[in-house]
Order: C-alpha cells, then structure tokens, then sequence
C-alpha cells in the first residue's frame, strides 16, 4: 500500500536517468547558476494558480516547481555538496526543533503566538547574522516589506496595532507632498519608498497580504483596460483617439461589466 510521498522517489529516479550518460543534453549541461530564473518563475506560477484557484493549474505549477528542487538537489549531489535526502532531511529537523508546542512542551494558544515563537527560535539560531537576515534581499518590495516587518516584531520592534501605521502614512504623504513642492526628485524618491513601507506595515497589521492586494489591483486593471482597447478596436479607433471624458466613460463601462452591471 502506498503513503504519501512515494511517487518523490519515482520523480529522483527520473532526474538521474536524465542526468545519466544517456540522458537529455540539454538537462545535462544546466548548472545551479542556469537554473536560477526557472525556480523564480515556477514560483511565481504556483502563486498566479494559486490566485486563479484552478486546482489542475496548481497541480501542475506545484509539480513544476518541484521539480526544479529535485533537479538542483541532483546537481548538488554531483558536486558531493548534498542530495535530496540532505534537504529533506534539513526541513524536517527544522519543522521539529521550531514547532515545540507540537513536538515539546512548549504552549502557545493561537497563530499569532506560533508565529512569535517560531522567530524567536530561528533569532537564536541565527543570532550572529541578525533578526533581519532571513529576508532574501531578492524578494519582490513589498512582500519584503512585509516580512521584514514580521521580523522585527517577533523580536518586540512594532507597533501594538494597526493605529501606528496608519499615522505614519499620512505623516509620510505630507512628507512627499512637502518634497514634491520643493522639487526635490530625491527626496520624493526617499519619502515615497517610506509611505509605501508604512502602507505595506498597514497591511501586515491589518492580516493583509499587500503584495497579492496589489497584484488583485493590477489583475483588475488591466482586464478593465483590455476591454477598454477592445471597445475601442471595435470602432475602428485607438486610444488615443478618445477624449478624457470619453476614456472615463469606456473606464466605467468596464468596470460596471466586471460587477456584472
């Protein structure tokens, strides 16, 4: 009788024939550095199925993304760096040693506290490097924004609601508004970065995800704008055939079809 997890040795399997003497050429001759963007998109697919809650899409995207881990486990492997069972062995150590209140004796009462938890354990094992250091660099701004965030106030740097954030975001867009009537390209620059950090730790503070609100935001756009080039191809025009208040009127019919108005 299979368990869950057995078809992932199938898939391993599968990676060394392909790696093998006979395997595919162009398998063959990735490296770590190579593969890099790949893990970076199938990423981002997994959460564009994810948002579109098409469970085959997912399914599919998570297969892909895992295969990019199984992939670059063999490649470390090659190197005699590790294998597979290196990582998942390193995740599993890691779930038991930051879960205490599951695998201990440790009680926490809600998710707020298993978070808090979690972070004070991870400080302690990277005490050296600093309580931000487990943020990659690499992250897309705001979802970074929101996990520094996390950081800090597992560790006791926060403010106690969402009333703290809030003030400072009209206290950052006086501030950018002050710089914009000076002129002042920098500064502008300095105070809209701050204003968005103070919009995402509203978010946070709030349970929003700021970074899929603003991918909602952008997926909403651009499906109003898109019927708004259709409606104009539709007569023979373009955009910017249209007046402002004509371009307002297309902006409303489509948002009224999107409510289904």
């Amino acid at each position: 009788m299979s368990t869950p997890g057995d078809s992932l040795a199938e898939l391993v399997e599968l990676m060394q024939t392909l790696l093998g003497p006979n395997g595919c050429p162009w398998d063959r001759e990735q490296t770590l550095e190579s593969l890099r963007q790949y893990v970076i998109e199938e990423a981002h697919e997994v959460v564009d199925a994810i948002d579109r809650g098409e469970p085959e899409m997912l399914r599919e995207e998570l297969g892909d993304l895992l295969l990019q881990v199984v992939f670059q486990a063999a490649l470390t492997e090659q190197r005699g760096w590790f294998d597979i069972d290196g990582v998942v062995d390193a995740i599993s150590q890691k779930l038991v040693r930051r879960h205490p209140w599951v695998f201990g004796d440790e009680e926490v009462h809600d998710a707020s506290g298993a978070i808090n938890s979690w972070e004070a354990i991870k400080a302690k094992e990277k005490k050296e490097k600093g309580a931000l250091s487990g943020v990659p660099v690499a992250l897309p701004s705001l979802l970074r924004a929101v996990r520094v965030g996390e950081k800090a106030s597992a560790v006791g740097y926060d403010w106690p609601d969402a009333g703290g954030p809030r003030a400072k975001i009209d206290e950052e867009l006086q501030e950018l508004d002050e710089a914009a009537a000076r002129g002042d390209a920098a500064a502008m620059e300095h105070e809209l970065g701050d204003l968005l950090f103070a919009l995402a730790t509203y978010g946070r503070k709030q349970g929003l995800d700021p970074e899929a609100a603003l991918r909602a935001s952008l997926n909403r756009f651009s499906g109003r704008f898109r019927h708004c080039e259709e409606a104009a191809k539709s007569e023979g025009k373009d955009l910017r055939d249209y007046t402002e208040a004509q371009l307002d009127e297309l902006w409303e019919r489509a948002k009224a079809l999107e409510h289904g108005k």
